[in-house]
């Protein structure tokens, strides 16, 4: 049976998607060049916990959803979503590497009339330069007459229980009027609005200053953390009581790094791609942020070492409990969890580290394996230190913080006086 759509990616990005799609009645097609999510997808199970839940996998299929890795179904399809990753490489400019594989997998089948979609994170001008050229050079057709294309940036949030594809409006800039209606008629049918950007400029940007806009917050409440540990404020209290003002104030918290899918880019770091002369301005305060949200691990590892050491014990031989390690509350993804660089340096230190996470069965440091702690309590109070990285619901920090000999709350969801809070 011919699909209509072609979820290209089959990760955090495509399989919400997918799944909203075919609960909708549109007939979806998952390709993904690793076997893997495919297989594990085809026989009813997850490849990704927190993205998506067997069971939904499962009525996915009874609906007609059908994973592949055959390109073939991609010459089928009425319209296709790029959803690949595109992670920042170590010269912190995007790595397009997988966005460029499934583009050149779609334009060898592409057929005229076919609307293309972009929903990974890119830099802006990525979909009218570097996707375009490899869709019209694999096809031999011109975008925007042949077919259309546009962009899309991804909004989810992991685990939000009040917002998903349905009612979050959704963001579009075509390549031309056209193509962006042609989006537009698409998503229309997986959610209730539909904003159309001036252009795919325009719709990729808005991805980067949604981005941008969380890590430069985060790394102002974190500098507010260390500054008000140092002046002995409780800075907790001072977020809840400002998070009153209903005008003029969005209440971000700090932590012990940041995780997640979302990355931050700095244009300066990018390639130019406009159309006058020059280079674009560095987002000064980006770098910055970058810079001060990347060295929370490192002040988690002093806040540890420090009081370690107030309390008559060495970080050395010290018996280090980790509780949560993945990058958000109830979720078993670790993308980006500070708690693996935590590890590593308490591990530097000379820290006999465990951990605990009901979200995580297993996990490897550095490749080789952390012990994991089966009896919570038990192992709390055996522990020189207990810190609390990811405020999973299933925890009670009260009765943790009577089990623990020390308690350091890097999330501030402890009572009042109950712990050492960041």
């Amino acid at each position: 049976m011919p699909a209509d759509l072609a979820v290209v990616g089959l990760g955090h990005l495509g399989l919400p998607l997918a799944r909203a799609a075919v609960s909708t009645g549109i007939a979806t097609v998952g390709f993904d060049t690793d076997p893997r999510p495919v297989a594990q997808l085809a026989a009813g199970h997850t490849p990704a916990e927190g993205v998506l839940t067997a069971a939904e996998a499962r009525r996915m299929l009874s609906g007609g959803f059908r994973p592949t890795t055959d390109p073939a179904e991609l010459g089928r399809v009425r319209t296709a979503v790029i959803c690949a990753p595109a992670p920042l490489g170590a010269d912190r400019t995007p790595d397009l590497t997988a966005v460029g594989e499934a583009a050149r997998a779609l334009a060898a089948r592409l057929r005229p009339h076919t609307t293309v979609l972009l929903e990974s994170p890119v830099a802006p001008g990525t979909t009218e330069g570097f996707l375009r050229e490899l869709l019209e050079e694999g096809s031999g057709l011109r975008a925007g007459r042949d077919f259309h294309l546009a962009y899309s940036p991804g909004r989810l949030d992991p685990g939000n229980r009040t917002h998903g594809i349905a009612n979050t409006p959704k963001v579009i800039g075509g390549l031309t009027p056209a193509c962006t209606e042609s989006a537009a008629a698409f998503y229309g049918r997986l959610t209730e609005k539909v904003v159309r950007a001036r252009g795919p400029r325009e719709a990729e940007t808005v991805k980067l200053l949604e981005t941008n806009f969380r890590h430069v917050n985060i790394a102002l409440v974190n500098e507010m953390a260390i500054l008000c540990h140092d002046l002995g404020v409780d800075l907790w209290d001072v977020i809840r009581c400002a998070e009153t003002k209903p005008f003029g104030f969005q209440a971000f918290r700090p932590g012990p790094g940041v995780g997640g899918h979302g990355v931050p880019i700095d244009p300066g770091y990018l390639p130019h791609t406009g159309r006058a002369p020059g280079h674009p301005h560095p987002l000064r305060m980006v770098g910055l942020a970058q810079e001060i949200n990347g060295r929370m691990p490192q002040y988690v590892i002093q806040r540890c070492a420090t009081l370690l050491n107030e309390h008559g014990k060495s970080a050395r031989g010290a018996r280090v409990l980790l509780l949560g390690v993945t990058y958000k509350p109830d979720l078993a993804d670790q993308q980006a969890s500070s708690a693996t660089e935590i590890a590593g340096r308490l591990t530097d230190l000379g820290a006999s580290v465990s951990y605990h996470d009901p979200y995580v069965p297993e996990w490897d440091v550095r490749g080789l394996p952390v012990p994991r702690a089966e009896s919570l309590y038990e192992a709390a109070a055996d522990a020189d230190l207990t810190v609390l990285l990811q405020h999973h619901r299933t925890y009670d920090l009260q009765g943790l913080a009577v089990k623990a000999q020390l308690l350091l709350d890097t999330r501030g969801a402890s009572p009042a006086g109950a712990a050492f809070r960041l």
